[in-house]
């Protein structure tokens, strides 16, 4: 072989082992975030939609207030949570989002502030909020204070102005709780079979139930035209040159990968397992129900999951579908090991609820059945996705620290100092 032709030969042989490190290529950070960023404005984009589905069915009973009109605008709320849980991952890491969610989504409520209730088991007063028996659908004017609110027109600039009033948190006028709570009614069975069971009657202007037919209307349409226009806030926000997409752009690789694992993990762990799940069995109370009103909770945590799996994997399955580069992807390249144990604990997890959500959907168990002391067998349904979120925050922290980030992670006393829950 000629001099030259061995040269050939080596260069040759040098391509052939350099190619397949060119083929795999690290994904880009920027490829990954902009994938991150198209996947939040198609999941608040399809949340919108299902909103405005929700608005048309609303219509609908207003104008014929009958149970089967009440029942179809129920399964409008429901499919209405669907995409919208699927958000939620988005919270922690973006403060654009965090900010703005307790507009939507703030929970638990005192619903006495927004209807009437039964007062042997609500009860008609509170320590901690003046207005906890205040009903806006009743009274045209509110006391808050030394000052009066003129509430003779239900309106969305009403529900903005008495939300989360006198600094109560639990002041929630606006939102899918309190369409929640305008559809259902009070959940009154405690433990016990059943969610709320307000009668379509209470819309109706000729026969009306429960007092103020017309006022309980406006409300309704109003929170909800609210929640759409809320939506497409945030729709806004991720579209290009939204502020939530400038907000991430603005950082530099680490900080836009630690705003990406910062919203999976921090929900895992102090909202959904400590806040949502561990306190309401701690406390066997159904008032820590997510979605108490419906008895829809189930399907809401198992959302939660499904966003978070696809924030990870970098795919949203919805209306509008989105598939690209991902977190995952990139973890699997430069830490397998760590990647591998974030699958393994998604995956775990996504078992858990599904567990409690084909139990509380077969109208075996309901969510808040699950919650009530003794119930040890309903108890461990959602204890052992509590433990499953708690592995799978642990797995991204591992993540984390595998690619030389640092996150703080959301906390919760349910998981951090149970003993002190319930005690003043």
């Amino acid at each position: 072989m000629s001099k030259q032709s061995a040269l050939a030969a080596t260069a040759f042989a040098a391509a052939l082992a350099v190619a397949p490190i060119s083929a795999r290529a690290e994904t880009a950070v920027a490829d990954i975030v902009a994938n991150y960023e198209a996947m939040a404005e198609a999941i608040f984009g399809d949340a919108a939609a299902r909103a405005r589905d929700l608005d048309k069915a609303i219509d609908a009973l207003l104008a014929e207030p009958t149970k089967e009109k009440l029942d179809a605008a129920r399964v409008a709320w429901k499919a209405a949570r669907v995409p919208y849980m699927q958000s939620e991952g988005f919270r922690f890491g973006n403060k654009i989002v965090d900010d703005w969610e307790g507009k939507v989504n703030a929970w638990p409520l005192d619903e006495g502030l927004i209807d009437y209730v039964n007062a042997d088991t609500y009860g008609d007063s509170s320590d901690e909020n003046p207005l906890y028996i205040a009903n806006v659908i009743a009274n045209p004017k509110i006391q808050m204070g030394d000052k009066v609110v003129d509430a003779k027109k239900i309106d969305k600039a009403l529900l903005v102005q008495l939300n989360t009033a006198m600094d109560v948190e639990s002041n929630v006028t606006t939102g899918y709780h309190a369409i929640e709570f305008l559809l259902w009614g009070q959940d009154l069975n405690g433990t016990k079979p059943g969610a709320g069971n307000r009668p379509a009657s209470d819309f109706d202007l000729k026969a009306c139930t429960g007092g103020n037919c017309d006022r309980r209307g406006a409300y309704l349409k109003a929170a909800t035209t609210l929640l759409i226009d809320d939506l497409d806030e945030m729709v806004g926000d991720w579209k290009v040159g939204g502020d939530a997409r400038k907000a991430i752009d603005a950082q530099d690789d680490g900080g836009k990968l630690t705003v990406i694992l910062t919203g999976i993990g921090s929900l895992s762990y102090g909202e959904l397992a400590g806040e949502r799940m561990k306190l309401g069995v701690i406390l066997h109370d159904t008032e820590e129900e997510h979605d108490c009103f419906s008895d829809n909770t189930q399907n809401s945590h198992y959302y939660d999951q499904v966003g978070m799996m696809g924030i990870w994997n970098g795919h949203y399955d919805g209306a509008t579908q989105v598939k690209g580069a991902s977190i995952a992807t990139l973890a699997h390249e430069r830490v397998p090991e760590a990647a591998k144990r974030v699958d393994a604990a998604l995956a775990a997890t996504l078992t858990k609820m599904k567990a409690i959500k084909d139990k509380a959907d077969s109208g075996e168990m309901a969510y808040d059945q699950m919650l009530a002391a003794g119930n040890d067998a309903g108890n461990k349904l959602v204890l052992d996705a509590v433990d499953a979120l708690v592995v799978q925050a642990r797995a991204v922290e591992a993540v984390v620290g595998a690619l030389n980030l640092k996150i703080e992670l959301e906390g919760s006393d349910s998981l951090d100092n149970p003993d002190a829950v319930g005690k003043q």
